[in-house]
């Protein structure tokens, strides 16, 4: 049996890259490495999610689904969490 790189298996089932399929993908995968660094930035930080949301006036459960799915929060609420809550800074690159 042949042995396949993770980038050889999602060209085959998710097609290259610039295909619908594979785009959302990486797009869904950046949005949950959004959330893992979220989550791991506020661990290291000893808060609790509830301490963080009063720090941005957010529930503990919207950080919650941020931390779980960082897909749907908007760029304000990214720098409120990172910059205000978390006392870091937000970087955002765009590759064209």
């Amino acid at each position: 049996m042949e042995t396949k790189s993770w980038e050889e298996i999602k060209d085959k089932v998710y097609g290259k890259i610039g295909t619908e399929r594979r785009d959302e993908l990486e797009r869904e995968t950046e949005s949950f490495k959004i959330g893992l660094l979220l989550r791991k930035a506020r661990e290291e930080r000893h808060l609790t999610q509830q301490q963080l949301g009063e720090i941005i006036n957010k529930k503990r459960t919207f950080i919650s689904r941020v931390e779980n799915d960082g897909s749907n929060i908007t760029l304000k609420t990214l720098y409120d969490i990172v910059e205000k809550g978390l006392g870091g800074k937000v970087n955002i690159s765009i590759d064209i």
